[in-house]
């Protein structure tokens, strides 16, 4: 799934808070384009030129809703009304900057977020998570006018409050299937229902020039098909490549809608598509259908054209044209798109091929029995073999995670066949490298459930999946979660493998500083010191596992002090870290990037114990190297320096304290901007140095400014929030 930025910023500046002004990329991502034919709405989308005020939430939902879900009805051109919206509003410099997000899911939101921010240059560094709320704190501050659009926001998808825009200077429009979506927040609904007659007439018209006498019987068409867009679109599409007129093409209409069932009464598309696939097969037999139901197992918002043309669905189309040679996926997509029943965007790198939910929906249930499974492993394969090696967070891999979940929806349980399909593990995967924690927390939990229901608990696939949803937790800041998961999967490797393996040494690391996150220090020693004595060559019956100087068992040593340093136990702490530093500079080089990062603990846990002037040599050789190593101003840097700053403080030299603390301020400023939570503990730091100095005023001003931004761009009790209260209060003597 993709976002889509418009800017009309200079290329230089500075924004009113300090940030640097976004840069001009263009069209820099892609939006739906507006459909071939497609006309103004001037009597059935005036409103929306109208609810689209500076401050306001407009939603686009369907007229009519149908009992039980989604129905032919919700295609009625809210995207397209939406694009032209944002087009009109940009063309006419209303708005300075348009962000275009598809929301079907909260991982498609965040990263379309992440990506907006790092192509506009508002806010670089982090997760998406936090980039989208700093990103978000951005558009509510600015002054720039702006327009977000959350298209297609599905029911389900968790939106909390810190991934809705807001701002004086902003415009937000929604289009939905599900007014729901939406309940409890101040917007606007405006219903989008078919054409008027005008309106509809003028799009058919306009879609018929190469053969004026098509045009025949154009007006009675048009009421036949109810004036429905999806179903106009369907027929101009079949007339205008075909020698059909409208009149011919209504008589093909009514006869099939008399043989079809009473349930398409009233939705005149669920008719149009049927003729529209008569078309396709006429212009490329047997490839059309293949294509078609492959599509319809894959993500209609926005497939990338490069599944379809993968070995895999060549192989699968072949198959219904065995021996007619050509090129049957290409020929089928092109007779597809030729009778109106999907899209190909080829204004994007690779092309993406749309598709309505409703003619999806009735492809699907239009499978005859056995089709299904074979199809969605078909499937499948074509979207792992379009899945590049690395993963790069960009439009390619959110639109394949996308059909993966449009997949796992769509294929009940044909991917569980035999064991997990390879692209479920993928999709999986792809969520870890994005650092997409919470979606990707959801995702391995849903697998999960579904792996143990399908393949049951003893299967490999299980352990898998459940490791993964074990350092998901992880990574989310969720140990308590990952434990259990963790003594499992270290229970299953040492029964299977050997307790000296090195697969079941990963995990016993993994346990342990799991535990020392969720502060159970007394296990966490435990745990990592058997690993540390494993891999250091003192394991039971005295066999060697990797040597005492090996870096697996300087690392496992690392681990085993930083748990000794959460526990308070600072003696043993430093004994390790000043072994583990000497055996790195003898084995790598005194400024080898793993060499200098354990200096800096060591020094950090000089400084827990109170021992300040030997946490001050090893912090001012950490800045020394670092300078030398990466340079003034690389992040690395920049942390060895405030790290510093606060030994000066331990030590009680105040003033080089302040003046560093200063500096490590202003350069987070500079590199990350004033919401990063670097920044932001940057300024805490730096209250801190001022309160030591005697500047009890500056550090009361500066705690109450960082404590607005915390909250504006972090969650409410993140632990930076809560220390800077704490500070505060300290500082004032109230409860602030």
């Amino acid at each position: 799934m993709d976002s889509h930025v418009l800017t009309q910023a200079p290329a230089t500046g500075r924004a009113e808070d300090g940030q640097a002004q976004p840069a001009q990329p263009g069209w820099t991502a892609s939006a739906p384009s507006l459909a071939v034919g497609y006309v103004p709405r001037p009597e059935t989308g005036q409103a929306l030129d109208a609810a689209l005020l500076p401050g306001s939430t407009t939603v686009l939902v369907p007229d009519r809703s149908g009992p039980g879900g989604r129905t032919w009805h919700d295609a009625s051109g809210k995207t397209q009304l939406a694009v032209a919206a944002a087009r009109s509003l940009w063309q006419g410099a209303a708005v300075e900057l348009v962000i275009w997000l598809t929301a079907t899911s909260r991982a498609s939101v965040l990263s379309g977020y992440a990506e907006a921010a790092a192509r506009t240059g508002v806010v670089t560094g982090g997760d998406p998570e936090s980039v989208a709320a700093r990103f978000i704190a951005w558009l509510r501050d600015t002054t720039r006018p702006w327009l977000v659009v959350f298209d297609d926001l599905t029911a389900g998808v968790d939106l909390d409050k810190r991934l809705w825009p807001s701002g004086a200077n902003g415009r937000v429009l929604i289009t939905t299937a599900d007014p729901a979506t939406v309940a409890g927040r101040p917007a606007r609904l405006i219903p989008v229902g078919p054409f008027s007659r005008r309106e509809a007439l003028s799009y058919l018209l306009g879609t018929l020039t190469a053969d004026l006498d098509q045009r025949q019987g154009a007006i009675d068409l048009v009421a036949e098909l109810g004036n429905e867009p999806l179903a106009l679109a369907q027929a101009s599409a079949v007339i205008a490549s075909s020698e059909l007129t409208c009149h011919e093409y209504r008589e093909h209409f009514v006869r099939r809608r008399d043989q079809a069932a009473a349930a398409t009464r009233g939705a005149e598309a669920a008719i149009s598509w049927m003729l529209s696939m008569d078309h396709a097969e006429l212009l490329s037999p047997g490839t059309a259908q293949s294509v078609l139901v492959l599509a319809a197992l894959l993500d209609g918002n926005g497939t990338p054209g490069t599944i379809l043309t993968t070995a895999a669905a060549r192989r699968y189309c072949a198959g219904a044209t065995a021996g007619r040679g050509g090129q049957p996926a290409v020929d089928g997509l092109a007779a597809l798109e030729t009778s109106g029943l999907l899209s190909v965007d080829r204004e994007r790198t690779p092309p993406v091929v749309r598709m309505s939910w409703p003619v999806q929906a009735a492809v699907r249930a239009a499978m005859p029995d056995g089709m299904l499974a074979g199809t969605a492993l078909a499937a499948a394969d074509a979207v792992l073999e379009a899945w590049p090696a690395t993963d790069t967070e960009d439009g390619l891999s959110r639109g394949l995670r996308s059909c993966v979940d449009s997949l796992r929806g769509a294929a009940g349980r044909a991917l569980w066949e035999g064991g997990c399909h390879l692209v479920l593990l993928r999709a999986g995967r792809s969520l870890d490298a994005a650092r997409l924690t919470g979606p990707a927390v959801s995702y391995w939990r849903d697998l999960s459930a579904a792996a143990g229901q399908c393949l049951g608990q003893d299967h490999p696939a299980v352990f898998e999946i459940n490791e993964r949803l074990a350092r998901a937790y992880l990574a989310a800041g969720r140990a308590a979660d990952a434990i259990s998961l963790l003594q499992w999967a270290r229970q299953v490797r040492a029964a299977r493998l050997g307790p000296d393996h090195p697969d079941t040494l990963d995990i016993t690391r993994s346990l342990g500083l799991a535990l020392v996150s969720a502060g159970r220090f007394g296990e966490a020693v435990a745990v990592l010191g058997e690993a540390a004595a494993v891999l250091g060559g003192a394991a039971a019956g005295g066999e060697r596992s990797s040597g005492a100087n090996s870096l697996p068992a300087l690392s496992a040593r690392e681990d085993l002090a930083a748990a000794h340093r959460a526990a308070g136990e600072f003696s043993a702490a430093i004994e390790l870290y000043r072994a583990t530093l000497a055996d790195r500079e003898r084995m790598q080089d005194p400024r080898h990037a793993d060499t200098i990062a354990v200096r800096q603990k060591l020094g950090e846990a000089y400084l827990a114990a109170g021992q300040a002037k030997a946490a001050v040599g090893q912090f001012e050789r950490v800045v020394s190297d670092r300078e030398r190593v990466l340079g003034q101003e690389h992040l690395l840097t920049i942390a060895a320096r405030g790290a510093l700053g606060s030994a000066y403080h331990a030590a009680g030299r105040m003033a080089s304290a302040v003046r560093l603390a200063e500096r490590t301020r202003d350069e987070y400023v500079k590199a990350l901007g004033p919401d990063h939570p670097d920044t932001l503990a940057a300024c805490v730091n730096l209250a801190h140095a001022y309160y030591g100095a005697g500047r009890i005023t500056d550090a009361a001003k500066l705690l109450k400014q960082t404590i607005e931004r915390c909250e504006q761009s972090l969650p409410a009790f993140d632990p930076l929030i809560v220390a800077a209260r704490s500070s505060l209060a300290n500082i004032i003597g109230t409860g602030a």
